[in-house]
C-alpha cells in the first residue's frame, strides 16, 4: 500500500493517510449496514448438521427473517391477541439463540458480531457452546402437547380437540421417524412418547425434524419466545433445492 520512495513526501503521506481512512470508513459503513440488516431484516445461515433432515441437510444455506423489525417498535395495535403478536407460528422453522438463556457478556457479543461479519455468518465464537440451533416450532404458550410414536398432538387454548402437528402447520413437512424396538419400554428415554403437558404463558416447544435427535425441547424443556430470534423463509442453496420455507 505504501511506497517507501515517497515516505518523506508530505503530499504522499497525506494521500496514503487519506486512502487508509477511506478504506476504514468503507469497512465501517459496510459493518453498520450488515448489523442493521441482520438485526432488523434478515440474515443468512449455513446448516451445519442433519438434525432437520429430511427437510434441511448439512451445507444448505437458508435466509432467516429477523423479529426486530422497526415497525414492531412502533406498533400501536394493542388489541392483538398474545398469539397474534408472535412473528412465528406452529410448524415454522426458526433460529433459537441459547445465549439468551444465560446472557453472554457484551464484550464477547461484540467480538462475536465482528467475527460473524468477516466470516459471512459461518463462524461464531460461541459455536462450541452451542449458541444457535435451527428447530421447528410445535407448540405456543398455553398449548397442551403430547407425543405418540414421535408425532406430536397439540390442543390449542382456543380448541376443544387436539390435532396433529401437521394439521396446525401452514406448510407440509415430513419428519424422520426412527424405528423403535418393539420391546422398548415406553418409560425409557427416547421412546417416542410423551405424556400431555400444558405450556406456560411464556413457553414454546421446539423440536428437530429428525426425531432421533433430541437436542431440542424434548431434553431442554420448553423455551421462552424471546429465545426464538428469527424465522426461516428461503433455502437458496443448493440451487436444485431452492424452496420457500
Amino acid at each position: 500500500m505504501f511506497n517507501r520512495s515517497t515516505q518523506y513526501s508530505y503530499r504522499a503521506q497525506k494521500y496514503q493517510q487519506y486512502r487508509l481512512l477511506k478504506i476504514i470508513l468503507c469497512f465501517l459503513v459496510l459493518f453498520i449496514i450488515y448489523n442493521v440488516l441482520t438485526a432488523f431484516y434478515f440474515s443468512v445461515w449455513v446448516i451445519n448438521n442433519d438434525t432437520m433432515m429430511p427437510g434441511l441437510a448439512s451445507g444448505d444455506r437458508v435466509i432467516f427473517t429477523s423479529f426486530k423489525k422497526p415497525a414492531s417498535l412502533f406498533d400501536s395495535n394493542k388489541n392483538r391477541s398474545r398469539e397474534e403478536s408472535y412473528l412465528f407460528n406452529r410448524g415454522n422453522i426458526v433460529l433459537v439463540d441459547m445465549s439468551k438463556k444465560s446472557e453472554q457478556k457484551w464484550p464477547l457479543r461484540a467480538i462475536d458480531t465482528v467475527v460473524r461479519f468477516f466470516t459471512a455468518q459461518k463462524i461464531s465464537i460461541f459455536s462450541g457452546s452451542g449458541q444457535y440451533y435451527v428447530k421447528r416450532v410445535i407448540a405456543l404458550p398455553g398449548d397442551e402437547i403430547s407425543m405418540n410414536n414421535h408425532v406430536f398432538r397439540v390442543k390449542t387454548s382456543k380448541s376443544l380437540y387436539s390435532l396433529t402437528e401437521f394439521e396446525l402447520s401452514d406448510k407440509p413437512y415430513h419428519p424422520a421417524i426412527p424405528q423403535i424396538p418393539s420391546l422398548w419400554d415406553e418409560s425409557l428415554p427416547f421412546s417416542g412418547n410423551m405424556e400431555p403437558i400444558i405450556l406456560g404463558t411464556d413457553e414454546c416447544f421446539v423440536v428437530s425434524d429428525d426425531r432421533s435427535n433430541t437436542n431440542d425441547s424434548s431434553t431442554w424443556g420448553a423455551i421462552p419466545p424471546s429465545m426464538i430470534t428469527a424465522r426461516a423463509v428461503l433455502r437458496f442453496w443448493p440451487l436444485n433445492k431452492i424452496q420457500l420455507l
